[in-house]
């Protein structure tokens, strides 16, 4: 059972850890998204970008395989 609780830790630490990184990603590629994004109060932008950065790194890394 204490392997099981420590690989959906790991899990969950890997999926915050990749979601953080796009995040940080598209604040520095894409800065007026994120800007127009908090002024309106409007997340559809930020988060059609950020799937677009993490759709991009999984072709990247499916391209090694």
């Amino acid at each position: 059972m204490e392997r099981f609780g420590v690989g959906v830790l790991t899990a969950v630490a890997v999926v915050v850890l990749v979601l953080t990184a796009a995040t940080v990603w598209l604040f520095v590629t894409s800065p007026a998204t994120l800007a127009t994004a908090m002024t309106d109060g409007e997340v559809s932008p930020f988060i059609r970008d950020l799937t677009d950065v993490l759709l991009e790194a999984l072709k990247g890394l499916l391209k090694y395989l």
